[in-house]
C-alpha cells in the first residue's frame, strides 16, 4: 500500500514539471528576448534588450513585412522590420519592469514572441540597533534590528549568536521585511556574567551588509515576567496604612510601583529594593478609587524592567468628612405673617466627603430662643420650611458619613435684597460659547469697602426636566466678573442675580442671559380677545420653553383691517412687563380687524402666531341725546308752569279716560232709609239717633261721584262771590289752592238738620235725575241754591228735601254755561259720561262725608 502511494506521488510531480516546460516552450516558440548585463541591476544602470525571430517563424503570407515591436509594459518603445531588434533602456525605476516583444504581420494583428522582467534595486544597508532579549528565566533569546531602507529585491537576513565555550547559534529569515528573529535558545543564570555576541547579516543579488556585533550578558538581556496576584489591604480599615502585596520571580531585586486616582491622568511612582512582594503605602486618600501597577528587574543597575503588571483597581476606606458645606437660600413671602425658606447646598468633593454621605442634618433656630426650634435629617441637597416673618433666624447644615460629620455651616436668614446701598451696579450677562456665560458688574459705590463676598446665582427661567432649581458660585470682593458654566444649556434663558454680602446684610441686582440664542421658532398663541372699558384686551399663551430659543425681549402685536392691503400697525411690549395679556386702545368700533403676535430675542423675530379676527362693537353717543332732552324738558316745564295749559292738559287726559273708569252716582232714593221715612216739609231728626248711626263701626257704603258741579250760595253770602272763570274745572281728585273757588260757611247747629223750603233747589233730585245721557244744559239756574241733607244710616240714605227738588223741565240759565268747562271727547274708549267736575275732593266721595243743608253745601 505504501509503494502504491509513493508511485502516484512521483507520477504527479512528473506531470507538473512537464506542463511547466511545455508552457515555457509555448511562451517563446516564435523567438527569444535577451537582457544584458543581467535581469537584476542597480538603480541608475542601463540594460540592453534584444528580440530575435526563430527560423520560419515570421509572417507566412508576407515574409518581407516582418516588423518587430518592443513594449515596456503596454507602451511601445521601439520597432524594426526584419528578424532582429535590439534596444538600450536607461532610467528604470526601483522594482520590476516587464518588457514584451511582438511581431506585426498586418496593421490589425500582432503576435507575441517573448518577454523579460528586469528588477532594479539597491545593495542592503548595514542593520542598525541590534538588541537581544530573553523574557523570563525560562524564555528564549529574541533579537531585533533596523533593516534600513528597502532594497526592492529579495534580501536574506542571517542572525548569529556566539557564546562561551565557542558555542554558536544562527538562524536565517526569509521574510521580505525581516527585522527580528527568535533563536529558540534559552540562556541560563548559571553564568550570569558570561558574555554573548550577536550579529545579523543582510544579503541580496547586488551585495551584502553586516551589523556591528552586540555583546551582552545574561543579566543584561533577561526581562523578568510581570508581577501577578496583586492585592491591597488597609490596616484597621484606615488609609493611614495600606499594604500592597504581589508575587514575583525569585531573581528579582528591584521593584517599582505606580498608582493614581481614577479621576487623575498622572501617575505617582515609587521604587522599592528587595521588597519581596510587599510594600506599605501611607499617603492614600480615603474613599478614593485607585489604580495600581508593579514592574520588576533582576539587578539594581543592569537589566531590563519587566512589563507593567495588570492594573489593580480598588477603593480605599472612608474617613470622617472634612470642611463645611456651601449653603445658599431663598425666601418667599406666603402672607403677612409667614415666609417660606428654601435651603440649598452643594455636594461635597470626594476629598472633603471622604466617604459616602448618608444624610444631612438641618437645624433651624430663632436667635432670641436658646432651644433649637426645628431639626431635620434629609438625604437631598435642599430643604424647605415655613417660619414666621418676625424674629431673626439661623440655620445650620452638616453632612454625615459612616465615620462622622462635618462642622456645621451657619447662615443667617435675612432679606437678600434688603440693603440697597450694597446692590451691585451695571449687572450684565454675555455669551462666551455654547455652555458659558460671562457675568460682569460694578462695585456698589461707597459701600464697596464693606463687601466681604459676592455670590452669583442663576437658575433657568423656564425649568425643563431634571434641571437643578438653583446654582451659585462665590467670588472674592475684588472681582467684578464671573464665568458661569455649571448646568448651562444653549438656547435656554437664565435669571442671574448678583448678591453683595456684608455681615448679615445683602444687596442684589439681577439680569437675564443665555449662552446661545436665535429667533423663536413660533409666535405666541392668542387665546382670547375681549372688550374692556372701550379697549381691546388680548390674552395669549406663553411660548413653550423649548421653542423660545433664548431670552425673550419683546412681544409684538400686529393688527390691520380685514381684507386690507395696507401695512399692519404694531404695538411692542417688553416681555417682563406683560407676560400674557395687553390692551390696545386705538381700534375703531364696528371695524373687523385681524390680529396676530410675534416674539423677539436678540437674534431676531419669530414667525407670526395664530391670527384672530375681532370687531369692536359700537357704543351709543350719549352727548347726542342729552342736549336735546334737556332743551325739551326745559320747554315742557315752562309750558306747564302756566295755569291755562295745565287745565287744558287735565281736560285732555279726562277725555282720554276709558269708559270703564267712569261710574254713575247711585240713586239714594232706592235706599232702605228713603223708603222708611216719609217726605215732610220740615223734618227734624233727633240728634241722638243721628249720632248713634254715625258711631256705628260698620263701613258705610261707598258712593263714587265722578262729576260734581261747583256752586256757591250767593244769596246767603253775598260778600263771597268766588265764581270760577269760564272753562275752569277740575278733573278727578286733583284740586289746587289757586283753582279752589268755594268757601264753606259755618255749619248749622248739630241738634237738628232743617230743610228750608222755598230757598234751596232740591239738589238730590238734580243729581238723581242725571242719567248716563244727561247734559249740563238741563241743570237749574246757578243762582238757585240746591241743598240736600244726605244722611247715612244702617238701612240706606235719605235726603231731607226730596219734595222741593226742581223738575227736569225747568230751563237752565245761560250763566251755567259759563261755569261749565269745555268737553273734548278724544277717547278711543266708549263713554257715557265725560263731563268734567267743577270741584274736586279726594279720590272717592262717600255720602257719609257729604252734608247738605238749606244754607250751605260743604264737604
Amino acid at each position: 500500500m505504501a509503494h502504491t502511494v509513493g508511485g502516484c506521488s512521483l507520477a504527479l510531480i512528473f506531470i507538473i514539471v512537464l506542463l511547466l516546460v511545455k508552457a515555457n516552450i509555448d511562451a517563446c516558440k516564435r523567438g527569444d528576448v535577451t537582457v544584458e548585463p543581467s535581469h537584476v541591476i542597480s538603480l541608475g544602470s542601463a540594460v540592453n534588450i534584444s528580440c530575435s525571430l526563430k527560423p520560419e517563424q515570421g509572417c507566412s503570407q508576407y515574409p518581407s513585412f516582418n516588423m518587430l515591436i518592443l513594449y515596456k509594459f503596454n507602451r511601445r518603445i521601439n520597432f524594426l522590420h526584419g528578424h532582429f531588434l535590439s534596444s538600450q533602456v536607461t532610467g528604470l525605476p526601483l522594482g520590476t519592469t516587464v518588457f514584451l516583444c511582438k511581431l506585426a504581420c498586418s496593421k490589425n494583428k500582432e503576435l507575441r514572441i517573448c518577454g523579460a522582467e528586469i528588477s532594479v534595486g539597491v545593495v542592503p544597508e548595514q542593520p542598525q540597533n541590534l538588541s537581544c532579549i530573553q523574557k523570563g528565566a525560562h524564555g528564549t533569546v529574541t533579537c531585533i534590528w533596523d533593516r534600513g531602507r528597502d532594497t526592492h529585491l529579495y534580501t536574506a537576513y542571517t542572525l548569529q549568536l556566539n557564546g562561551p565555550k565557542n558555542l554558536t547559534w544562527w538562524k536565517q529569515c526569509n521574510d521580505h521585511y525581516c527585522d527580528h528573529l527568535d533563536l529558540g535558545v534559552n540562556l541560563t543564570p548559571e553564568l550570569p556574567e558570561s558574555s554573548y555576541t550577536a550579529q545579523v547579516t543582510a544579503i541580496n543579488s547586488l551585495g551584502s551588509a553586516s551589523s556591528l556585533p552586540s555583546t551582552f550578558t545574561f543579566l543584561d538581556i533577561v526581562r523578568p515576567l510581570p508581577p501577578w496576584d496583586i492585592r491591597i489591604k488597609c490596616v484597621n480599615a484606615s488609609v493611614n496604612k495600606c499594604i500592597l502585596q504581589w508575587r514575583d520571580e525569585g531573581l528579582v531585586l528591584l521593584n517599582r510601583f505606580r498608582y493614581r486616582p481614577n479621576s487623575s491622568k498622572s501617575w505617582k511612582m515609587v521604587h522599592a529594593t528587595n521588597a519581596k512582594g510587599r510594600y506599605d503605602l501611607l499617603d492614600l486618600k480615603p474613599f478614593t478609587e485607585y489604580e495600581f501597577q508593579i514592574s520588576s528587574k533582576l539587578h539594581l543597575h543592569k537589566g531590563i524592567w519587566s512589563d507593567w503588571s495588570e492594573s489593580l483597581r480598588t477603593q480605599t476606606p472612608e474617613e470622617e468628612p472634612t470642611g463645611t458645606l456651601d449653603v445658599w437660600y431663598m425666601k418667599k413671602h406666603i402672607d403677612y405673617s409667614r415666609q417660606q425658606i428654601s435651603l440649598f447646598w452643594k455636594n461635597m468633593s470626594m476629598s472633603e466627603a471622604r466617604g459616602k454621605i448618608l444624610h444631612y442634618r438641618v437645624t433651624l433656630q430663632e436667635v432670641a430662643v436658646v432651644k433649637v426650634t426645628l431639626q431635620n435629617i434629609t438625604e437631598h441637597t435642599f430643604w424647605t420650611w415655613v417660619i414666621p416673618r418676625t424674629g431673626n433666624w439661623v440655620v445650620t447644615v452638616s453632612a454625615t458619613n459612616s465615620k462622622g460629620s462635618t462642622l456645621p455651616t451657619y447662615i443667617n436668614i435675612t432679606d437678600l435684597c434688603g440693603a440697597g446701598l450694597l446692590a451691585p451696579r451695571q449687572v450684565s450677562a454675555n455669551s462666551k460659547g455654547v455652555d458659558d456665560i460671562m457675568v460682569t458688574w460694578e462695585h456698589p459705590g461707597k459701600a464697596a469697602p464693606a463687601v466681604q463676598e459676592y455670590v452669583v446665582e442663576w437658575r433657568e427661567l423656564h425649568p425643563r426636566g431634571d434641571t437643578p432649581p438653583l446654582n451659585w458660585l462665590r467670588s472674592t470682593p475684588y472681582n467684578v466678573s464671573a464665568l458661569i458654566s455649571e448646568n448651562i444649556k444653549p438656547y435656554s434663558c437664565y435669571e442671574i442675580n448678583v448678591y453683595a454680602l456684608s455681615g448679615d446684610q445683602r444687596g442684589c441686582s439681577s439680569t437675564w442671559g443665555n449662552s446661545k440664542h436665535k429667533a423663536p421658532r413660533r409666535g405666541p398663541y392668542i387665546n382670547a380677545i375681549s372688550e374692556e372699558k372701550g379697549s381691546v384686551l388680548i390674552s395669549w399663551n406663553e411660548i413653550p420653553a423649548q421653542e423660545q430659543m433664548g431670552c425673550l425681549l419683546h412681544y409684538r402685536i400686529y393688527w390691520k383691517e380685514q381684507d386690507s392691503n395696507s401695512q399692519p400697525q404694531l404695538c411692542e411690549i417688553p416681555y417682563r412687563v406683560s407676560p400674557n395679556s395687553h390692551s390696545i386702545d386705538n381700534l375703531q368700533p364696528r371695524v373687523t380687524y385681524v390680529l396676530w403676535m410675534t416674539a423677539l430675542t436678540a437674534a431676531g423675530e419669530s414667525p407670526p402666531g395664530n391670527k384672530r379676527e375681532f370687531c369692536l362693537p359700537g357704543k351709543a353717543n350719549w352727548s347726542v341725546f342729552v342736549a336735546p332732552s334737556i332743551c325739551i324738558a326745559v320747554v315742557i316745564v315752562g309750558i306747564f308752569s302756566m295755569r291755562y295749559f295745565r287745565q287744558k292738559l287735565f281736560v285732555l287726559l279726562s277725555a282720554l279716560r276709558p269708559q270703564w273708569c267712569s261710574k254713575e252716582i247711585p240713586d239714594p232714593a232706592n235706599s232702605t232709609w228713603a223708603k222708611k221715612y216719609p217726605i215732610m216739609e220740615k223734618t227734624q231728626l233727633p240728634l241722638d239717633r243721628l249720632l248713634t248711626d254715625w258711631s256705628n263701626p260698620e263701613e258705610p257704603e261707598l258712593l263714587v261721584i265722578n262729576e260734581v258741579l261747583q256752586v256757591t250760595p250767593v244769596f246767603r253770602h253775598p260778600h263771597h262771590p268766588n265764581w270760577p272763570d269760564k272753562g275752569q274745572g277740575v278733573q278727578g281728585h286733583y284740586t289746587s289752592e289757586e283753582d279752589a273757588a268755594y268757601s264753606a260757611p259755618s255749619l248749622p247747629p248739630p241738634k237738628a238738620l232743617i230743610a228750608e223750603t222755598g230757598q234751596l233747589v232740591d239738589l238730590y233730585k238734580m243729581l238723581g235725575s242725571r242719567g248716563p245721557d244727561s247734559k249740563p244744559e238741563h241743570l237749574t239756574s246757578p243762582l238757585t241754591v240746591l241743598s240736600v241733607d244726605y244722611l247715612p244710616t244702617h238701612e240706606g240714605y235719605l235726603p231731607s228735601n226730596i219734595e222741593y227738588l226742581p223738575s227736569h223741565e225747568d230751563p237752565m240759565t245761560d250763566s251755567l254755561e259759563e261755569l261749565e268747562p269745555q268737553h273734548i271727547c278724544l277717547s278711543v274708549f266708549p263713554s257715557s259720561s265725560l263731563h268734567p267736575l267743577t270741584f274736586s275732593c279726594d279720590k272717592k266721595l262717600t255720602l257719609d262725608r257729604l252734608k247738605m243743608g238749606c244754607s250751605s253745601l260743604m264737604l
